[in-house]
């Protein structure tokens, strides 16, 4: 190993900036990139010359966005949602000045801390790819599915915010994006290659797997042909679909058994990914199905899509997904919002049980809305009573209560939270320390489910119009099938109505 060498520049705001030169700890196709000498930020300076758009770029996104994004409410949180770049740098190096991009070191929980991988970063191609999944990465590294819902609401907050800002990703893919799957958290890095209003990254198209249709099938054309489709907020939306596709089902939605150029594999890569792309569950062309017989081990069960199809993912990311490998997948404006995929995922995590065989490899699942759930990936059929909490709202004063279409699925010590309560509270980066809190919490005690009142001063049980009963503080409602429960008496107080499952 060289000796150390620090170099010490001054950035162009004015802040100082010292890293390691001695020795690159990453050196990919755009950057070299170097520690500071106490490893809390990274320095990356570009291999090509970059030109005055390039530079304008940069600092639109150090500065303009970053303020935009981060100095608001919820800005914090936010912000660690992705790894934003700080500060523009130039260093004169053998006689050429290179430019450069500073940015904090991830975070400690985006490293593998044990196992063959200790100390590497966890990049998500090790938690997507059922062959990486299953033949490499150790059981006590992949975390449960319910997690994997939790690193999928992570990743559309942080898409849903940038594309609000306007500016989109030009690479989204799981090479871009660090998971940790033992605690729900994820991470959006490289984004000193966003794409801002009118100013594009040099030679940037994307990652096979996550480069969209259209993008594909221009992609030989003249940079100046107008007919030429490039990174857009539009081509994001395919990726962060697709991303959400492979964390929850280990597979790619659109990687199947169908040929399109039997003499030509880079032809068929760019035609089966690009003009004759085909979501591999359509419902009613199974040119695309997987060859079971065909797939390694491995690949399987995931592979298998009969066995493990995308319904098992619930009511409402089942539409999400129709709309973007069906109809969106050659009609870009079809194609769901990340704010689509985020409000859909929370919804999706109220609808979450344990699976009760402790041998399951997932260890969670959606309810299926049937009298008898079975968990879809070990066949573990539930027994007992499942409590539903179906929830109501009122539009406006005075208006009587509406079906919501959200519903939670009880378990025992289960919490209830304040944006379960009060439709006008909503589970984002926005939330405060004191609505992070839960105001319930749910238990089976001697046989009977009940609903334990923490926090709530407004709790009744409305069984009987003529009867409105105050739950206090500290005592419990049961929930038995029918029983009505209002949250609270202001017009944003929602109204649950239980029903019960027995099985």
């Amino acid at each position: 190993m060289s000796d150390t060498k620090i170099v010490r520049l001054t950035a162009l705001d004015g802040s100082s900036i010292e890293f390691d030169s001695s020795e690159a700890i990453g050196s990919g196709a755009m950057k070299d990139v170097y520690f500071s000498p106490d490893k809390s930020y990274v320095v990356g300076f570009f291999r090509k010359e970059q030109d005055n758009n390039s530079r304008e770029r940069l600092e639109r996104i150090i500065n303009t966005y970053a303020k935009q994004l981060f100095e608001k409410e919820g800005g914090e949180n936010l912000r660690k949602l992705f790894c934003w770049p700080t500060h523009i740098v130039e260093w004169q190096h053998k006689g050429i000045t290179k430019l450069g991009v500073v940015a904090p070191t991830y975070r400690s929980n985006f490293f593998f801390s044990s196992g063959r991988f200790k100390g590497k970063e966890k990049e998500g191609k090790w938690f997507a790819s059922p062959k990486l999944r299953n033949k490499i990465l150790d059981d006590d590294q992949k975390g449960t599915w319910l997690n994997y819902l939790q690193v999928c609401i992570k990743i559309s907050r942080a898409v849903k915010r940038m594309h609000a800002a306007g500016l989109a990703h030009s690479d989204l893919s799981y090479k871009n994006v660090l998971v940790d799957p033992l605690k729900g958290d994820a991470c959006l890095i490289d984004i000193d290659g966003l794409v801002v209003p009118g100013k594009f990254p040099p030679d940037v198209v994307g990652t096979p797997d996550f480069i969209a249709p259209e993008v594909l099938e221009t992609v030989a054309l003249a940079k100046t042909d107008p007919s030429k489709k490039v990174p857009s907020i539009l081509t994001d939306r395919h990726a962060l679909a697709v991303l959400i596709y492979m964390y929850l089902l280990y597979r790619h939605p659109l990687r199947g058994g169908m040929i399109c150029d039997p003499d030509d594999s880079a032809r068929d890569e760019e035609l089966c990914m690009g003009r004759e792309a085909l979501f591999i569950e359509h419902p009613t062309n199974r040119k695309n199905r997987p060859v079971v017989k065909n797939l390694e081990k491995f690949e399987l069960p995931q592979g298998d899509v009969d066995k493990l199809p995308y319904t098992l993912c619930g009511p409402y990311l089942k539409p999400l997904f129709d709309k973007a490998f069906i109809d969106g997948l050659h009609d870009p404006s079809k194609r769901p919002s990340a704010d689509d995929w985020e409000k859909a995922l929370i919804k999706t995590v109220d609808l979450i049980q344990p699976c009760q065989n402790p041998q399951c490899k997932e260890k969670w699942f959606v309810f299926d809305n049937t009298t008898k759930p079975v968990c879809p990936f070990c066949g573990t059929a539930y027994k007992g009573e499942l409590p539903i909490l179906n929830f109501y709202y009122r539009p406006r004063p005075n208006d009587s209560f509406r079906f919501e279409n959200a519903r939670l699925m009880v378990f025992s010590k289960q919490s209830l939270y304040k944006w379960h309560i009060d439709k006008n509270i909503h589970p984002n980066e926005k939330l405060t320390d004191a609505d992070k809190k839960p105001v319930g919490d749910f238990h089976l005690h001697h046989g009977s489910w009940i609903l334990i009142n923490r926090c709530m001063d407004d709790l009744y049980d409305v069984s009987d119009a003529s009867n409105k009963k105050q739950i206090p503080i500290g005592q419990s409602v049961p929930l038995t099938e029918g029983r009505k429960i209002l949250f609270g008496t202001s017009v944003s107080s929602r109204l649950c109505v239980v029903q019960i499952v027995k099985n």
